[in-house]
């Protein structure tokens, strides 16, 4: 089998990307570029659109699947987790110049792009977020609707061939996640232990329950670390708890056991570490899409499994100023607006009227991330004046000013740059990103094979 740096590999692939952008790879400086892993890939060929009347088909756009084919075939065959490429024309007449870009510790994965993912500018790292930990509710315990006898009771007759987990089991478990199960968990394991292996029909226990339950082996601690939050996402967001939250608006919690599934991907876990308005040991739902927060399910096990109780509770609505100001021409109108003291993140997004200063956030104590659109600040060196920052997003004609500057701020521990996908060359950016790097000390974005070959 060709491997992942013979051209053979590509060359199926960089045919069709010739014919299809045939005008961009004449021009001088012109290119395309991709990324391909063996589960996914972004590359900018034409979709074939299905016959009127039938579903799209593989066969449809066969020869696109079988050129892609040949290189998740070769990432398979190297052990890797994908790759990112870059074609432009190469000086010989209808061949190209194919760049391969390996992965790099000093960033993040680009996400559906051959451009370099967020910039890690500090060993280990993470966003605000991330680092947050619970704070402490001292006056919080467990609901009036807890009970544990009636709990087991309900679950022995709801469930009477169930298989409880042993002693044994329950304090292996306990010794892996480093903390005693509730009680109302407990006793949910002790009359059911969750192997699959003990039902004919797994709806059994679901319809019973109210979610599918994890086997015992399988519970776990829901933390920060075990939602593995990008920077680019947790950096744009803020935890915020309010006196009337019953959950803690976290990325994770050391108090967060997680023993089932909502059937759809979103964890159902045990709630130790509860809002101000919350109970020890309530159920929470962690949704998968989001990066923060999880839902109140119910105030404990035995309202949710012999009450039927999955909704949770009315929150009333409290405004507050953002700690996350989208400031654009349809959302916050001006940076004034967005401005005070408690103002975590700023998102300044399109902007049709004149570029804007970013003098009324200076000395924002609490002010970490930035990002700005193309063209919507007035003096990019403004930024220097924002010494709180962690995180900053910017095109790379502001980082480029920036760093001409010599006005790169020194505090940072992450960067973005936001390219855009196939106008402004990864190569280009991959340099800009090296400048920044080398500002911080950190390791090169390095690991280009390039390629030659005829794509006629």
């Amino acid at each position: 089998m060709p491997s992942l740096h013979d051209v053979a590999t590509w060359q199926p692939l960089l045919r069709l990307l010739r014919a299809a952008h045939a005008d961009t790879l004449a021009e001088p400086g012109g290119h395309v570029s991709g990324q391909i892993s063996p589960g996914a890939w972004s590359v900018p060929l034409p979709y074939r659109p299905p016959q009127p009347g039938r579903a799209s088909l593989v066969s449809d756009n066969q020869d696109q699947f079988d050129a892609v084919g040949l290189v998740v075939d070769a990432l398979k065959e190297d052990g890797s987790d994908g790759v990112s490429f870059v074609v432009e024309a190469s000086s010989t007449p209808g061949g190209v110049r194919l760049h391969l870009i390996d992965a790099s510790s000093s960033a993040e994965p680009g996400i559906a792009t051959a451009h370099p993912g967020t910039l890690l500018l500090a060993d280990g790292a993470l966003p605000e977020p991330v680092r947050r930990l619970p704070d402490p509710v001292p006056d919080a315990v467990p609901a009036e609707s807890a009970d544990v006898e009636l709990l087991q009771r309900t679950l022995r007759e709801r469930l009477p061939d169930a298989v409880g987990a042993t002693e044994e089991e329950i304090a292996a478990a306990e010794a892996r996640l480093g903390v005693p199960l509730p009680p109302e968990l407990k006793a949910l394991y002790q009359v059911v232990r969750g192997r699959h292996e003990d039902w004919d029909d797994l709806r059994g226990p679901y319809d019973i329950i109210g979610c599918e339950l994890f086997p015992l082996g399988e519970v776990y601690v829901a933390d920060a670390a075990s939602r593995d939050v990008l920077w680019r996402f947790g950096a744009m967001e803020a935890v915020e708890t309010g006196p009337e939250d019953s959950v803690q608006q976290l990325v994770g919690s050391p108090g967060w056991i997680v023993f089932g599934d909502n059937g759809g991907g979103d964890r159902v876990a045990v709630d130790l570490t509860p809002g101000p308005d919350g109970h020890v040991g309530q159920v929470i739902i962690i949704g998968h899409e989001g990066n923060i927060g999880a839902g109140l399910v119910a105030d404990s096990l035995t309202d949710m499994v012999v009450h039927r109780h999955f909704d949770g509770r009315p929150v009333p609505r409290v405004e507050r100023p953002p700690l996350v100001a989208h400031v654009n021409h349809v959302a916050i109108p001006s940076i004034e607006a967005a401005a005070h003291p408690g103002l975590e993140v700023l998102s300044i997004g399109v902007w049709k009227k004149e570029p804007v200063s970013l003098a009324p956030v200076f000395g924002l104590p609490r002010l970490r991330t930035l990002s700005a659109y193309p063209g919507a600040l007035a003096d990019p060196c403004e930024i220097s004046r924002l010494t709180h920052l962690e995180y900053l997003n910017l095109p790379p004609a502001e980082w480029r000013v920036l760093l001409d500057a010599g006005a790169v701020p020194t505090g940072l521990l992450a960067a973005g740059i936001d390219a855009h996908q196939q106008r402004d060359n990864p190569l280009h950016v991959m340099a800009l990103a090296n400048e920044l790097l080398a500002l911080y000390g950190r390791p090169p974005i390095t690991g280009i094979t390039v390629l030659e070959g005829a794509a006629a």
